[in-house]
């Protein structure tokens, strides 16, 4: 699998929806983004995930140095990530542009995978979002989000619990929503933090594919 950035330190990939960042169970999960990175660069290591349905920029880092400076970056919240997706309604546009949706997180644990907001023991998570556009045939509207927090799942349920589940999705959204997309509407489009050895800022975008 071609990287759309590579050095001796880091990998930058566009991962598709619908393949797993890494490994699942059972023989039938075994291709995901990892093994197709191993497959070129041995020493290509883990950072963060993107969900299976997710598509959009991934970062591995070369070696174990490496991918403990990049992982402490990811947990010091010293990445600025941004996400595209399409969500169902009209979501208005904020005087300021930019919301914040302060929902705690937990897993569903009698529904797992699936996550719930629970205001008692979910964990703190955060997604700042602003409205890009509204399709006013299909009743929709293109959003970015920016999560401050990482929970798993995170922007798909705060985004449900906004009342605008994103198009496609299959965990959260209802059945006249999933059935709008073949598959869900979020994208990892743009990336930045400071490479972990040569110093400066690193930048990349990848416009999403819907």
């Amino acid at each position: 699998m071609e990287p759309l950035y590579a050095d001796d330190t880091l990998l930058v990939f566009d991962k598709p929806s619908g393949l797993l960042a890494v490994p699942g169970r059972g023989p039938d999960k075994q291709d995901c983004l990892a093994a197709r990175a191993q497959a070129c660069y041995p020493d290509a290591l883990i950072v963060h995930r993107l969900d299976m349905a997710t598509s959009g920029l991934m970062v591995m880092a070369r070696g174990a140095a490496a991918q403990r400076a990049l992982s402490k970056a990811f947990a010091a919240r010293e990445v600025d990530k941004r996400y595209i997706a399409v969500v169902a309604g009209r979501l208005e546009s904020l005087p300021q542009a930019w919301g914040v949706i302060d929902l705690p997180i937990i897993v569903d644990w009698p529904n797992r995978p699936l996550r719930i907001v629970d205001h008692q023991l979910g964990k703190p998570s955060i997604t700042r979002w602003r409205v890009l556009g509204h399709d006013e045939t299909n009743l929709n509207t293109r959003v970015e989000l920016e999560p401050i927090t990482g929970r798993s799942h995170q922007l798909r349920v705060h985004l449900r619990e906004l009342g605008h589940p994103i198009l496609g999705d299959a965990l959260y959204a209802p059945a006249d929503v999933q059935a709008l997309s073949s598959r869900l509407l979020l994208h990892a489009w743009s990336l930045s933090f400071v490479h972990p050895v040569a110093g400066g800022v690193l930048a990349f975008a990848c416009p999403p594919p819907f």
